[in-house]
């Protein structure tokens, strides 16, 4: 980020809010693919629960223009793993209201953020879109957030879905 924020600087380009980096590492280099002002899918699902404290208070002062407050939030130490559960096809054609199974059976403790879902005229949970849910879990060690995560994520079925295999492997 501080190459750009400098540059912006130093172009007298104003800016307030936040600077979203959207990152891959390939062959061990870090390549930056896009900036948004705005919090990353699904990234934020996973950064968010490591948060101790109140992030409002910091949104609500970056809006107004005013010093940020400091020491209203910190990482928790802890280590978060947040899985996507698509629908198959994705990114490509994919179908849409296949009933969601498994969603009861997650563990408390665990966050799983609707994305493209939707609830049809019975009442069930239904696919809506191609990425559907993400299951987020939080734990003292990477290898246990993975495992939680995991182990949740195959509770949840529907006709079609898929999910990747690899989330955190190589940081093991």
């Amino acid at each position: 980020h501080q190459p750009v924020v400098d540059q912006m600087s130093s172009d007298n380009i104003g800016f307030r809010g936040l600077l979203y980096a959207g990152l891959m590492i390939d062959e061990g280099a870090l390549n930056v693919l896009e900036f948004n002002a705005r919090f990353g899918d699904p990234e934020t699902q996973a950064v968010l629960p490591l948060l101790d404290g109140d992030l409002l208070p910091v949104l609500a002062a970056s809006a107004r223009g005013e010093e940020l407050p400091r020491d209203t939030i910190s990482h928790s130490g802890r280590a978060s793993v947040s899985v996507a559960i698509v629908s198959g096809g994705y990114p490509g054609p994919y179908d849409t209201g296949k009933p969601i199974r498994g969603l009861d059976a997650v563990d408390d403790a665990v966050d799983v953020f609707h994305a493209g879902t939707a609830i049809d005229d019975d009442g069930r949970t239904t696919t809506a879109g191609g990425r559907v849910l993400a299951v987020t879990a939080v734990a003292d060690t990477l290898a246990e957030a993975r495992g939680i995560a995991y182990d949740n994520v195959r509770r949840i079925t529907f006709d079609g879905s898929f999910h990747r295999t690899d989330i955190a492997l190589r940081e093991l």
